[in-house]
């Protein structure tokens, strides 16, 4: 193999596979970078057997030739050494050239490089997704979509489906759910699919979060598809594969309360900065413990208090207060993230009790485009 390539597009594509590779892979050729060279252009590939990244540079763009073949090939280079090494040469091309025994020259300008490749024959094929199941979603409404329900997975293993999010889709709607069992994250978006069209998967949050990291906020279509045990998003000129979880995701509609004894609308990012705030005294607490109290003057209160350190309250004026008065305890960081979701909105938050779960909703929201949080709180005796 030997080849010619712009330096900047090859940064960029070793950027977005290296985020799928993991230095404490099983198989120790998964650490490597496999650099594939065919008519059409250049494929990188990263993969963690979990998650797995195709990126895809072309002989040439917007008539800009970016890569000059001399001759076609492919190796696996330690992605460890190479994204540094491209990152640092001097001249906007580089040159690679594969020799006896896998040995890799990278050159630019006067600095050169040689690396120990491996077989490139070695490296595990990307999986068959086959004839599955397609449907699209602009970039920047997944990206919030993932934005709004990834951070609620859960981090320990105890159960691996909660370290998933649940995706249902059904009757042309996408339900989005993801929980740690304290807290649940979803939201519901309408695609453009006919009605009969259905799945019901969990993919690892890990995955989602890597994905998100290479979406653009723009209202181009990822196609994406799903067959029994992968799933694939076709964004531009990249691939990103990820395994499904296997076992079934608990029915979390059976979590959400259906009546309530207190409402309050709030400006959510009012709410989310009193509790920052708050939380700065309660980060020693095991469960980072926030207090909020209606007033007597249907104002609300949040509270937290550290008998090493000291105590804070605060008093906000809510946009409206209905119902009967609420004293209840949460974990401020769990609050924090669900209130994130919303941004500038004003929500409303629906309490039945001090000692079961609350949900926060939107006040404004689209019909068939759902978003909802929940909270457990936290016994504070």
């Amino acid at each position: 193999m030997k080849i010619t390539i712009k330096r900047d597009y090859l940064i960029q594509a070793l950027n977005e596979v290296t985020r799928a590779i993991s230095a404490r892979t099983a198989i120790p050729i998964l650490t490597g970078i496999k650099l594939s060279i065919n008519d059409e252009g250049a494929i990188l590939t990263g993969s963690d057997s979990d998650i797995s990244i195709e990126a895809f540079i072309p002989l040439e763009k917007d008539d800009e030739q970016l890569i000059t073949i001399e001759k076609y090939g492919s190796i696996v280079l330690p992605s460890r050494y190479v994204t540094d090494i491209v990152k640092r040469l001097p001249n906007e091309t580089v040159s690679i050239e594969v020799t006896e025994g896998f040995q890799t020259l990278i050159t630019s300008g006067s600095a050169s490089f040689s690396l120990n490749g491996l077989d490139a024959n070695d490296y595990p094929q990307l999986p068959e997704i086959g004839n599955a199941p397609t449907m699209k979603i602009p970039a920047d409404m997944l990206k919030n979509l993932i934005r709004q329900t990834a951070f609620a997975v859960s981090t320990v293993e105890v159960r691996p489906v909660l370290t998933g999010v649940n995706w249902i889709l059904k009757d042309s709607t996408l339900l989005s759910v993801a929980t740690d069992s304290h807290r649940l994250a979803l939201r519901k978006i309408i695609v453009d699919l006919p009605a009969d069209s259905q799945f019901n998967i969990v993919i690892p949050g890990k995955s989602l979060t890597e994905l998100n990291k290479i979406l653009d906020d723009t209202t181009e279509k990822v196609e994406i598809v799903v067959n029994n045990n992968q799933i694939l998003f076709k964004i531009t000129d990249i691939l990103f594969y990820s395994r499904l979880l296997e076992g079934n995701y608990p029915d979390t509609t059976r979590l959400i309360p259906t009546s309530n004894t207190t409402d309050v609308e709030i400006a959510a990012k009012s709410l989310l900065q009193a509790i920052d705030r708050a939380s700065l005294l309660a980060r020693d607490n095991r469960n980072n413990v926030i207090k909020l109290a209606s007033t007597t003057a249907n104002e609300i209160e949040i509270s937290s208090n550290s008998p090493e350190v000291g105590n804070v309250s605060e008093e906000l004026m809510p946009v409206s207060f209905a119902g009967e008065s609420i004293l209840i305890s949460f974990n401020g960081k769990y609050m924090i993230d669900a209130l994130r979701v919303f941004e500038n909105q004003t929500v409303k938050i629906a309490f039945s009790g001090s000692m079961h779960q609350f949900v926060i909703r939107p006040v404004d929201h689209e019909e068939g485009n759902d978003i909802l949080q929940l909270i457990t709180p936290v016994r504070t005796f």
